[in-house]
């Protein structure tokens, strides 16, 4: 981490996390945040869902809710951005303060409930950005007051799909009450149908991934693999935050909302080995829950990913931590013999099992 960046965190640390992170979008926006550029290589170049990725770490949903600031984020060392999640009309979220740093154990807690400026706005912004070689996602999500939220992800898809490169049906963030009860066979069955119909109608068909929550027995993991294979999606991403607070030490760690960082990892990267195993390569997975280096991007694509997200640990250690990890990682697979990422997909799966 540079001196500099150093200090704006330092800074940013001693106000509220959730006015901290206002300003950095802010500062992104205008320009004053030093970035990377896009880091890649020969081995680091991915195909992801049919997508060309010029390397396999990509910033998960949340940082960018509105997508405010994607030109820079695709300049920060990222191989793929996701923004959102964005609801069909906009709404605040949950109530102040939702945002809690856990610096004892390098974790954050937030309860927002998908606060966001609505799926029209975003999708103006998407519509204007010009097109690079860093593909751009969007995090579905649903209305807290929606009387039909299947419905909610159909519809920001229609509105926002035409100027992404691919999406994310979020059914698990614990964030909006009896959102992750969307996550069962027959619930989950039927948003899809709704989803993959909407994304039929796009004029680009773009790659649809599910997003779950890290809160599922080994059946229900199965059944939801069983149910994204059947409709058609190109993948999963394991996982989003939870809701256990097993060995934490900060005095935030009561606070109600999902946590994410570093107590997540060992949890996420189980998940998604038990995932790789189900699917034996069928469905493209992307781990994401408390990486905050290169070898534990690794050891996720290990495990059976084939690209990661950050997001969390960028609260400590600052927004050069993706191109950070996309240079280690391309050292580690130079290390081991891996001319690219596929070739170290899942080879140390059962280490996680």
């Amino acid at each position: 981490m540079k001196l500099v960046e150093r200090m704006a965190l330092t800074a940013l640390h001693q106000m509220d996390p959730e006015r901290a992170h206002g300003l950095s979008i802010k500062a992104l926006a205008a320009g004053l945040v030093p970035l990377s550029g896009v880091v890649t290589s020969q081995r680091l170049q991915t195909r992801l869902a049919g997508l060309d990725v010029p390397n396999p770490v990509g910033l998960a949903a949340g940082f960018d809710k509105n997508a405010e600031v994607v030109g820079p984020l695709c300049r920060a060392g990222f191989g793929f951005v996701e923004v959102g999640a964005a609801t069909p009309r906009p709404q605040p979220g949950n109530p102040q303060p939702r945002l809690f740093r856990l610096r004892e154990d390098r974790a954050v807690i937030n309860r927002f409930g998908f606060n966001n400026q609505g799926a029209a706005a975003i999708a103006q912004r998407l519509a204007a950005r010009p097109r690079g070689a860093v593909p751009v996602g969007i995090n579905l999500g649903a209305n807290k007051d929606s009387t039909d939220r299947a419905a909610d992800f159909a519809q920001v898809l229609a509105l926002c799909g035409p100027f992404v490169d691919f999406a994310t049906v979020n059914v698990s963030s614990p964030n909006t009450e009896k959102l992750r009860d969307l996550q069962g066979r027959a619930a989950l069955t039927a948003l899809l149908v709704g989803v993959m119909e909407t994304r039929a109608q796009l004029v680009r068909p773009i790659p649809i991934f599910l997003k779950i929550a890290p809160d599922l027995s080994h059946d229900d993991l199965a059944e939801i693999a069983e149910v994204a294979r059947a409709a058609g999606l190109a993948g999963i991403i394991a996982t989003n935050t939870t809701l256990d607070r097993d060995g934490l030490q900060s005095a935030h760690r009561n606070e109600a909302g999902g946590l994410s960082g570093a107590p997540l990892f060992e949890k996420s990267t189980r998940v998604l080995a038990q995932l790789s195993k189900m699917t034996d390569g069928k469905l493209t997975l992307i781990g994401v829950g408390g990486i905050s280096s290169a070898e534990q991007a690794y050891a996720k694509i290990l495990a059976g990913a084939s690209a990661v997200q950050l997001y969390s640990a960028m609260v400590y250690q600052g927004l050069s931590l993706a191109a950070d990890i996309a240079r280690g990682l391309d050292r580690m697979l130079e290390r081991d013999g891996h001319a690219s990422v596929a070739e170290a997909v899942g080879k140390g799966r059962d280490a996680w099992l």
